[in-house]
Order: C-alpha cells, then sequence, then structure tokens
C-alpha cells in the first residue's frame, strides 16, 4: 500500500551557518575507528519540505553553480504542493564556492542553505552534518557533478512513498553523452575486488563485477553510489548516518549495508535517471599514468578498503590487502623489463601501488583504525 504523503509544517528557509570544526562528527575521526555510534536524523510527525537536497562540494564552483542551476530548475517541476529545500555544505573550499553560493542563490526560489566548515570533513561527515539539520521528509543526496534529468526527483520522491519498506532509493546514472555508469553493485568481497583489480570483470570472467546486472530493470540490490541516493529518515533512526570514519569511498557501501541489516529494502529504479560528469573520467588501474593527486585518492580508497573489510568482516582484511598486493607485484614483474616504454610505465605504477597499500596497512592500522582527518 502507498504511503501517504506527510502534512507539512512551517516552510523550509534561506540560510548561513558556519562550521568551525567542534562537534563529535570531527571528533569521531581523529585517530580511531568508530564502529555503530553514528549521528541520528530525527523523525517527526510532520516536515516543512518533501525533500532536503544535500550537496557536498570541494574546490568545484563552476561545477557547483550549474548543479544548482539545474537543481532548482528540478524543484520548479515539483508537483503542486510538493517543496524542497537545499543545502549545500563547504569543504573548506579555496576557490569561493562559498561566496558564490550566498551572492547568486541566496533568494533563489526554493530554499538554499550553506554550511561552510572550516575543515575538509570527506564525503559522509559533512553529509552528516547537513542531513542532522535538513528539515525534509526525504534527504536527498546529490554530488556537485551531478544533474537530474527532467521528473527525476519528483519519481524517487513517489517511488519512496509507494515503497514503504525502502530506506534508500537509487537511480540510473548516466555520462553527459548517455553512456550508462554503474549505479547499483553487489557487495564488496575479496574475490569480486580481485575480478575488478585483475581486470578480469571487464573482460566477462565474474560477470558484472560489482555492478548489478539488470540496469534497465526495477530491482532490490546490495548498495547504490553515493553521486545520487535518496533516504528515508526512518532507516537513519535505527542505523545512524554515515560512519565518519570513512573519508572517502565505502561510506555508502557500509551505510546501506546496516539500512539492510536494519531490515530495511535497497532499491534501484532505472527511470530515475541521472547525469553523473565524474563517471566520465574513470579509467583502469592499467591504463592510469599517475599524478599526485591520483595517487592521493588511490590511498585514500586502500585505507577505505581495509577499514571496510575490518568492520565487516575481520580478518579478511590482511587477505584483501595481500591479494590486492599480489596482483600488483605480477603486474610490475611482467612489465618492467619489457622494451616498450608503455609497458615499463605501467611497471613503476604497479610498484608505487604496492608502496601505496603497503602505506595504507600501516597508517589504519590493518584497518582497525582511521587516520585523522583530512586525509
Amino acid at each position: 500500500m502507498a504511503e501517504k504523503s506527510t502534512p507539512l509544517a512551517a516552510p523550509c528557509k534561506h540560510g548561513k551557518r558556519i562550521y568551525l570544526g567542534h562537534s563529535n562528527e570531527l571528533a569521531h575521526s581523529q585517530g580511531h575507528l568508530v564502529r555503530g555510534e553514528h549521528a541520528a536524523v530525527k523523525v517527526l510527525s510532520s516536515y516543512p519540505c518533501a525533500g532536503s537536497i544535500v550537496i557536498v562540494s570541494f574546490n568545484t564552483r563552476e561545477l557547483l553553480r550549474e548543479c544548482l542551476e539545474s537543481l532548482l530548475a528540478e524543484c520548479a517541476r515539483l508537483p503542486e504542493g510538493t517543496t524542497a529545500e537545499v543545502i549545500v555544505v563547504d569543504n573548506a573550499s579555496a576557490d569561493g564556492s562559498a561566496e558564490m553560493v550566498t551572492g547568486e542563490f541566496s533568494n533563489a526560489p526554493t530554499p538554499v542553505r550553506l554550511i561552510q566548515s572550516n575543515v575538509n570533513l570527506g564525503f559522509g561527515a559533512a553529509n552528516n552534518l547537513a542531513m542532522g539539520e535538513a528539515q525534509g521528509k526525504y534527504l536527498v543526496l546529490l554530488n556537485s557533478d551531478a544533474f537530474f534529468h527532467p521528473g527525476a526527483l519528483s519519481l524517487a520522491i513517489a517511488h519512496m512513498d509507494a515503497n514503504p519498506h525502502a530506506g534508500i532509493g537509487g537511480g540510473r546514472l548516466v555520462g553527459r553523452d548517455g553512456e550508462p555508469q554503474p549505479s547499483a553493485r553487489v557487495f564488496h568481497s575479496v574475490f569480486r575486488d580481485a575480478l575488478v583489480l585483475s581486470g578480469l570483470a571487464s573482460r566477462g570472467f565474474g560477470a558484472e563485477g560489482l555492478a548489478w546486472a539488470e540496469t534497465d530493470q526495477q530491482a532490490e540490490v546490495d548498495w547504490v553510489t553515493g553521486a545520487f541516493m535518496i533516504l528515508r529518515r526512518e532507516s537513519l533512526a535505527k542505523t545512524g548516518l554515515f560512519d565518519p570514519a570513512f573519508f572517502l569511498y565505502c561510506e555508502e557501501v557500509d551505510l546501506c549495508r546496516r539500512v539492510k541489516s536494519a531490515g530495511f529494502r535497497v532499491l534501484y529504479w532505472p527511470d530515475v535517471v541521472v547525469t553523473h560528469l565524474g563517471g566520465e573520467s574513470s579509467r583502469t588501474l592499467s591504463e592510469q599514468v599517475f599524478s599526485e593527486s591520483e595517487s592521493q585518492v588511490v590511498l585514500w580508497r586502500m585505507r577505505s578498503m581495509l577499514l571496510y573489510y575490518r568492520k565487516h568482516h575481520g580478518a579478511q582484511a590482511g587477505l584483501a590487502r595481500w591479494l590486492e598486493e599480489g596482483l600488483y607485484t605480477l603486474r610490475r614483474l611482467r612489465n618492467s623489463f619489457s622494451s616498450s616504454e608503455t609497458r615499463r610505465t605501467r611497471g613503476r605504477e604497479a610498484a608505487m601501488l604496492v608502496r601505496l597499500m603497503r602505506q595504507a596497512w600501516q597508517e589504519t592500522d590493518g584497518g582497525r583504525v582511521s587516520p585523522p582527518r583530512p586525509w
């Protein structure tokens, strides 16, 4: 039976707040892994608006402007009587993002609130900050490089209303060229990760690897990407919000796992279409020529993966580490002594990946400790 719309309370308002980095969200990340006690949201009898759309931004001013313009146009398409608010969390950007938001969107027809942090909280903790203040019935997370197709937000809200056991919902991500991106996935395992890292998944071994096979059909899935997701307050009241131990990567996997364990469903809706620019630049590890910033992102992924495995699979964190190191070692040996400069470059990259994994293992104490934030 479809869930009835929740009556609205007082309307959402524009606003701005400075976050100085003194809350428990920051303290939780300073050198230890938090297990279970994550910030929660309130469940009320009525809400000022149907949805709170949260956008976390770090030095993405031009994309953020484009995202907000597109989002406000989408909010204007909501059915009569359905309203929303937008909350932007600026993660200590140095490119004028916060000033752009207040200067250009303070009088938008849909309220736009800005929360400024003087530290980079990472993805999960920054979203937690906004969700703790959100006034909407549903919480909608949207990347600053993601854009709703016309009607997508309305469909997402309608799907949540019609599926009261859905704790989290996700949509179909596509690039600007319309090419599909991985949108719904299965949980990590050492075997599946090995297929992906080795490149075998893309060659048809192990079917879809971590991606869900049927992208054109509505389905209950393991997890959906944080580039866009819509969340039910009642599920978060049971599980808490994102675990702030994850600075970047794996936070949405961990949250979906906890939501499913609490008895709620994670659903994928292919008719909710979102253009996501970030996925267009994705490349396999074997194709990358690493810059310093790319090496840092790879290190973050490794740290988060070790934290995730230790939290949910215990000693398998060690197996995941040795398997990944082993694959990179084999790649280095296969390419380092080749007469081809391209292959020798791959060999050097593989050697660097081994060093990064060893660094991630040491810095997280084998997935037991989250390094101080910002990473």
